[in-house]
């Protein structure tokens, strides 16, 4: 295809319509950062969404089970434990049989151990119970931080016992508040850093003003994803944890990817054409022959991220949610904002210089 085609085949003309991109660009950011602006007005920790036991500290309880854990028993647990005001708990089944003869060993060792500390004299009878009954599951509780760990121990296991008759609670493990709030703090530290890095090797790579626009996509995608999280968290109590985090930066990585695509062509066609187009018109054709490939590489994503949020497991869901969100918004972002604003600053700047030259 020559030059002269790439300029007659459009399949869409982004730059001809851009006011109506950065109109529905606000429409998509606006809501999610007044959501933002009331949670941290409302919110007891003044967090602008609602942020779970990992960054607020959290209990971990451990308990083995002499039988199969299926979808509906981990459902009927975590009613349960709603029902008595444990918000949010966190389930998760650990098989402990097909990880072999040493998994199951290890797991005796560690029970034989809590007995021998709680009383001598039983820990015979116990054991040789365990040894009859062996454990086939590790049901992982997490549940809010809790001042008296005791309480809130009994209470999940007395839920426990009741679902399973011979649990054993194997294990009890308290993450405080100062660590969950070092753990908010590394997380935003990790964002900030990714990005800078990407400023720097942008602007390396192609020009200042590229960096700065790239960037300012990335800005658009992530206060999308943080503005939907928090408007779920105020309607349906929400809450993000470490794997969001790992959600935002992984689709910061694919949104600035699809740009610096699209940014690429702009420049390779620049090159050549330059003199014979304007910015504008160089831009929308890069965009354009770019655009399929863009959809199709989005597209084979979220029919897999689909997959995943509709069969996987509950608590890789918001995760999945989270890049679902992010694929699609780094697509739009990519072909109708970052280009669409680069298109509006090199036409703002050759203005001007075309009235200074008048005024000369």
């Amino acid at each position: 295809m020559s030059n002269e085609q790439i300029f007659k085949k459009h399949i869409i003309d982004v730059v001809k319509y851009r006011w109506i991109w950065f109109v529905l660009s606000a429409l998509l950011i606006i809501p999610g950062i007044v959501a933002m602006i009331y949670s941290s007005a409302t919110s007891e920790g003044h967090f602008p969404l609602k942020v779970g036991i990992d960054f607020t500290g959290g209990t971990i309880l451990q308990y083995g089970v002499n039988q199969q854990v299926s979808n509906d028993d981990i459902s009927k647990l975590r009613e349960a434990l709603k029902k008595e005001n444990i918000e949010n708990p966190v389930i998760q089944v650990l098989s402990a049989v097909s990880t072999g003869d040493s998994a199951q060993e290890a797991l005796e060792e560690k029970i034989a151990s809590k007995q021998n500390n709680e009383n001598k004299a039983e820990e015979t009878e116990k054991t040789d119970s365990t040894n009859s009954n062996k454990i086939k599951n590790i049901i992982s509780i997490r549940t809010a931080f809790a001042a008296e760990e005791s309480s809130i121990s009994d209470k999940v296991s007395e839920i426990v016992n009741s679902q399973y008759g011979n649990s054993e609670l194997i294990q009890v493990t308290s993450v405080g508040p100062t660590l969950g709030k070092e753990l908010f703090k590394n997380s935003i530290s990790a964002l900030l850093l990714a990005f800078l890095g990407i400023v720097a090797y942008l602007t390396i790579r192609f020009q200042l003003d590229y960096a700065v626009i790239a960037v300012l996509a990335l800005f658009h995608d992530a206060l999308f994803i943080l503005g939907a999280f928090s408007i779920l968290g105020l309607l349906f109590g929400l809450q993000i944890d470490s794997l969001f985090i790992t959600a935002l930066l992984t689709v910061i990585g694919f949104s600035v990817h699809d740009t610096i695509v699209v940014f690429d062509r702009v420049r390779e066609n620049s090159k050549f054409i330059k003199k014979k187009h304007s910015m504008s018109e160089i831009i929308n054709a890069s965009v354009n022959q770019t655009l399929t490939r863009s959809i199709n590489t989005s597209l084979t994503t979220l029919i897999t991220l689909g997959a995943l949020y509709i069969f996987g497991g509950v608590t890789t869901k918001d995760f999945v949610l989270a890049m679902i969100l992010g694929i699609a918004i780094g697509t739009y972002s990519s072909i109708f904002f970052a280009s669409t604003l680069l298109a509006w600053w090199r036409e703002k700047k050759a203005n001007e210089r075309a009235q200074k030259t008048q005024r000369k």
